[in-house]
């Protein structure tokens, strides 16, 4: 049963929105242009406030989703906190390398925070004031993703202790930091973009 969860939440997970609202809203697609990255960041570098804003939603959504949906469908097959960390991770990898987009996906920021939303309300709000924080003092989505990827586990750690979820939101923390390693490369180098910067 963990493992067609995990296989359902990896296909929930391959669902591109940031793909699918710029068919929708004809846009480019955002594999083309900026940081090639289908996320609501580099939508954001169209100046579609409205697209990124849905792509974020949509990503985040589909986190949140996964995680509850295993809980409706797979109700005591195996330990809930086991199986919904299988389910966390597996709908990230999704978004990361979806097999409906040809494997190139996002980076995951947007999707992880759904997924600690479903886990639970405090850790998702813990996350996202880190990324806020950063973001407005930096103006730099990357390092404040970063940062609020690292923060998580420990957040995770503060609430439950050792527990599934604070292996299982470890595990997201370094998929994320592998994700990020070109926007790491920029960061040493100077030379990352900042938040609503335009692509040429």
């Amino acid at each position: 049963m963990a493992i067609a969860a995990a296989v359902i939440a990896y296909l929930i997970g391959s669902i591109s929105f940031a793909v699918i609202v710029s068919r929708a809203m004809d846009l480019p697609d955002p594999r083309t242009f900026g940081s090639k990255n289908p996320g609501a960041t580099n939508i954001l570098r169209t100046g579609k406030k409205t697209a990124a804003a849905l792509t974020l939603l949509g990503d985040s959504a589909k986190g949140w989703f996964a995680v509850f949906l295993t809980e409706l469908i797979f109700a005591s097959a195996v330990v809930p906190a086991y199986k919904m960390s299988v389910v966390a991770i597996a709908v990230v990898v999704g978004h990361m390398y979806p097999v409906f987009h040809r494997f190139q996906g996002g980076k995951g920021v947007s999707t992880a925070l759904g997924v600690l939303l479903a886990i639970n309300a405090w850790l998702a709000a813990g996350a996202a004031a880190t990324w806020i924080i950063i973001a407005l003092f930096f103006r730099i989505s990357s390092l404040a993703a970063l940062i609020a990827a690292v923060s998580a586990p420990f957040f995770c750690f503060m609430l439950y202790g050792v527990h599934p979820f604070t292996a299982a939101i470890g595990v997201i923390a370094l998929l994320l930091i592998w994700r990020h390693k070109t926007n790491i490369k920029n960061l040493l180098a100077g030379s990352e973009g900042r938040i609503g910067g335009k692509s040429a």
